[in-house]
This record gives structure tokens, sequence and C-alpha cells, in this order.
């Protein structure tokens, strides 16, 4: 019998594969600590210290499981937000709920539409589960809502992605025509609203809340691993009508929370002032980034997000080149999109301003190297 003929013709027919490879595992294969992590979108600002204290007070009951209700959570999220506990539901990041809504709705051979280029670890639930991705690609180097929705039409697509803001470009649409795309979905078709970087986002970018809770055929997802610092506790939510949010009980891991992880997100919710005062800060690094880019230049887009997509002007070659030059001469973690034409861009998430000062001695190194090399 083969070592392998247990597995499903699906599971046999997948690679083995990681979306994204880990900073730690760069450095395991290059032989080189990291000293300047800015390229996984993480807030290397970190959490406020009533969170960390949290943490530290929680720490000694990590012998027990977490609520499997996620009650407290849910109670502090509907609080916050205006709405409804039964309208929420929790689970491990955004990544944790992008699994279980792909579950939830996609057979092996259904067609899901997303945009080329889009984050890869909802693609990587779409082939875990057998679905078959359409893919839209980016116009002007922002998602194309006129795009994702022809094809989901022409498909007639049970599912579709769209992030606003978007990874990997940091572009952004308005509240309208989010409206407008979300809307004109036939009602078969369940859209995925990721907002996960919806904190950083300008003002009239996010649907309100209400505009779009009373349609089941909407789950917005939200994290706590961006803005609010908490990337490493694993602490995503989604929203959408009560029925929609019933859904994930029958299929979701009813102990896959951590206790600590929960608090921290209830203790990140409840201090908003430090949430106001990291935003600003991600500002004022996407501005320093985006002077480093044009001083080497390079052309930074605009962001809406705790990063910087930068046009490098030239190929995915160059690119490549670049966020090798910087992680193996100069210890900077940074990435790149990995499609045509987005991968003519590297980038670079924000970072407190020692990470900033190494990239701004590191990245004309880098680029003069380049050159004399031809």
């Amino acid at each position: 019998m083969s070592a392998f003929s247990r597995f499903t013709p699906l599971i046999q027919s997948l690679p083995a594969t990681v979306p994204f490879v880990g900073p730690e595992a760069i450095e395991r294969q290059r032989g080189r600590k990291i000293a300047a992590r800015i390229g996984a979108n993480e807030s290397g600002f970190g959490p406020a210290d009533s969170v960390l204290l949290a943490i530290r007070e929680t720490a000694g009951e990590t012998w027990k499981y977490a609520d499997p209700e996620n009650y407290d959570l849910r109670q502090a999220l509907a609080g916050h937000l205006g709405t409804s506990p039964a309208n929420i539901a929790i689970g491990e990041g955004i990544d944790g709920l992008l699994g279980q809504i792909v579950r939830l709705v996609i057979e092996p051979g259904m067609p899901v539409v997303t945009s080329l280029g889009g984050y890869p670890t909802f693609n990587y639930h779409v082939a875990g589960h057998g679905g078959r991705l359409v893919t839209v690609p980016y116009v002007n180097d922002r998602e194309d809502i006129e795009g994702l929705l022809a094809a989901v039409k022409r498909e007639n697509a049970p599912l579709v992605y769209f992030a606003n803001p978007d990874n990997p470009m940091g572009s952004w649409w308005p509240a309208d025509r989010v409206l407008e795309f979300a809307t004109a979905l036939p009602e078969t078709t369940l859209l995925i609203l990721d907002e996960a970087y919806c904190e950083t986002a300008p003002p009239k970018t996010l649907p309100s809340i209400e505009s779009l809770i009373d349609r089941p055929n909407v789950i917005r997802t939200r994290t706590f691993s961006k803005a609010y610092g908490l990337a490493g506790s694993r602490v995503g939510y989604a929203l959408t009508t009560p029925g929609t949010a019933q859904a994930f009980d029958k299929i979701r891991n009813h102990f896959g929370m951590n206790r600590i992880g929960i608090a921290a997100a209830m203790a990140a919710l409840a201090n908003q002032d430090y949430l106001k005062e990291v935003v600003l800060r991600i500002s004022r690094s996407r501005d320093r980034i985006s002077m480093i880019a044009r001083e080497n230049g390079f052309h930074p887009l605009p962001s809406a997000t705790n990063f910087v997509a930068v046009d490098c002007g030239r190929d995915a070659a160059y690119g490549r080149a670049i966020v090798d030059g910087l992680m193996n001469d100069h210890g900077i973690f940074i990435r790149m999109p990995g499609v045509a034409p987005l991968n003519r861009c590297i980038r670079i998430s924000t970072g407190p301003d020692a990470e900033m000062n190494l990239l701004e001695a590191a990245l004309p190194e880098v680029l003069g190297k380049l050159a004399a090399a031809g």
C-alpha cells in the first residue's frame, strides 16, 4: 500500500506549502538574525502597557480552557461597535476565520473570485477545500471592484474575497463604492469583506456597521493583529447577521481561542487612547518610509495600512534583489508582492524610528551594490 493512499485525492494533489515564509525561517535559512522586522505587517510599536499587564495577570490561568462561547469578548466588541453579540463570531485571527468561511461555503470545483496578487492565505484555504480560484487583475494598483463583480456574475460564484484597505498594495476604496459593490452582488454570493487594516484607514473608507449588518451574504473580518499589536495572540472576529454568525458554531474549534489572547484583546479594546497614539505613529512611519523611498529614486504608493508598497520602477528580479540584499547584508526583513505587475514593488511595514534608521542607512548601500554589479 502506498504511504500516501490514506489521504484524499484532493490532499494528494496539493503541495505542502506555507503561504508566507516567516522571518524565523529566513533567519534559519540564511544564518543571520533580523535587525529590523519590517516585513510582516505586524505592529513593531507593540501593545499598550495595560495589555501587557492583562497578559501577566492572566498567565497564571493559562491551565484553563478559554470560554468556548467567547462571551466576554463578544460583549465587549458589541459595546464598542454598537451592535449585538449575536452579530459577532470569534476566530484564531482572520486567517482562521477565512478557512472556516471557505469550509462553510465551498465544495470541490466551485468557483471563488478574488484579486490576482491579493492575500495568498485566502487562496491557500480555497485550494485546501478544493475550490477553483478565479482571479481578477488589479487596475492601477487597486483592486478592481467592477472586475470582481463581473467575474462573480460570469462564474455564478458562491464566494468572493475583497480587502479594503488591501494587502499587498495598501490601496483602498471609499465606503460608498464598497456599499455599491456589496449590494450589487447576487444574494447567492457571499462576500468576505476583509477589513484587517480598518483602524489605519482614512475617514469614509469603512461602511458603517449598520449599513451591512443585516445582509446575510456579507461577512466583515477584522483583527487584533495589526494596529492593536497582538499578531502573536491570534484573535480575529467576523461581523455579520446572527444567522450567518451562528453557522461558525457548526465547524469551529470551540476551544481554539487561548485565554491569554482573549484577555489581551479585551484590554486592547478598552484602551482606545493607546490605539489613537499607535495610529498616529503608523502614519508618521508611513511618511518616513515614503521619504526614504523618494530619496532613493523610488515611488511610494499611497497607503491606508501599516505598510507602504514602493514602486522600484523595474521588474520582479530587481525587487527580489533589493529584498535579498537588505536581508543578507543588513538583516532587514521586508517582503514584496507575489505576481506581476505588482511585484515591481517592495513592501515595507511601519515600525519604530530605530528600524527606520536602519532602513534609511542600508537601502542606498544595497542599491549601490546592485548598480555596481550591473
